[in-house]
């Protein structure tokens, strides 16, 4: 287990290499929830997601002679983007291996930021097949979140909630691998373990959660969805985040390809934030009211903004039929 030393140790590491993000209050979604609600803008973060705080803390930790041979590892698209951003900026060179369903916007930017890229398979275990078998040729792996340092790195958004508010009742966070929910719920629960910590996710592939149904890591099929950046399984010899989740997160919340849009097109047109599918996932659950006995203060995290423009265009236009049937198809 990841404790709150671990996190604090990662604050103090990464604290030159990243933004300290903005807490906001959203008048919208208070009136809407009858609660005051909070949106943690981490999605102003460099690079455009969380994923650069365990990036930093992972590529800062590594030893010479691992930065010699450098960095590889599989990635939904955001922590990709994240390490090669770290490992550039450290020296260090990157190797991003991913699916097919990782959208193109998401493949570019890593290829500009110096990184080479792979493309494999379908899934994100495929690309996770690629990235083990070259880290068996001597590059060094950093997981996208089953790495105690990426898990503490994360964490330290929940050392900022608490911080920023300290009478914080419910922190909806979103889940994949369970990098970033684990990290916050072991920051927040630390300081306040009273605090709720709700998981939330797309409800089709939804690896962590059928994880956690079956009291073990299970492999599910992966779908392309508004929220992207949640697919991928978590692993079948997981060792830090499926625990994590299992004993810190309160519940699991699963949202539709239309719950989804319409937290993309709240964010936009109500908070003038721009945000990818995962980022807009609290407002979502917010929005159709699925969060069970909601108190609060609340604070929902807007995790990343790294979504392509186009379809932001027609999410927001409410031009959304044909990509929910092509999504759920």
């Amino acid at each position: 287990m990841i404790d709150l030393d671990d996190i604090e140790g990662a604050k103090r590491r990464i604290k030159d290499h990243i933004l300290t993000t903005p807490l906001a209050h959203s008048p919208s979604l208070s009136n809407c929830c009858a609660v005051p609600v909070y949106l943690k803008l981490e999605h102003h973060q460099t690079t455009g997601s969380f994923k650069l705080r365990g990036a930093f803390n992972a590529i800062l930790q590594l030893s010479a002679d691992e930065r010699a041979r450098g960095v590889v590892a599989a990635s939904t698209g955001n922590h990709g983007r994240a390490l090669s951003f770290a490992a550039n900026t450290c020296g260090v060179t990157a190797t991003i291996c991913m699916s097919n369903l990782v959208p193109e916007n998401k493949v570019s930017e890593i290829r500009r930021l110096g990184a080479e890229v792979r493309i494999v398979g379908k899934s994100q275990d495929n690309a996770q097949e690629e990235a083990e078998r070259l880290a068996g040729e001597g590059r060094c792996l950093v997981p996208p979140f089953d790495h105690p340092a990426i898990i503490a790195g994360q964490g330290t958004l929940g050392l900022e909630i608490v911080e920023a508010l300290p009478d914080v009742a419910t922190v909806l966070i979103q889940l994949s691998g369970g990098g970033l929910a684990s990290g916050v719920a072991a920051a927040v629960k630390s300081q306040r373990p009273d605090v709720r910590i709700i998981g939330l996710t797309m409800d089709r592939g939804a690896a962590m959660k059928a994880s956690l149904d079956a009291g073990r890591p299970v492999q599910v099929d992966e779908f392309e969805s508004l929220a992207d950046s949640l697919g991928g399984g978590i692993g079948l010899a997981n060792q830090w985040t499926f625990p994590m989740c299992r004993d810190l997160l309160d519940d699991v919340i699963l949202l539709s390809e239309a719950e989804i849009a319409a937290g993309i097109r709240h964010a936009y047109l109500q908070e003038r934030e721009i945000v990818e599918g995962a980022g807009a996932i609290g407002i979502a659950a917010l929005l159709a009211n699925k969060v069970r006995n909601l108190h609060g203060p609340v604070v929902t995290v807007l995790s990343g903004r790294n979504i392509d423009m186009n379809l932001h265009r027609r999410v927001v236009s409410d031009e959304t039929a044909d990509i929910i049937a092509r999504t759920t198809s």
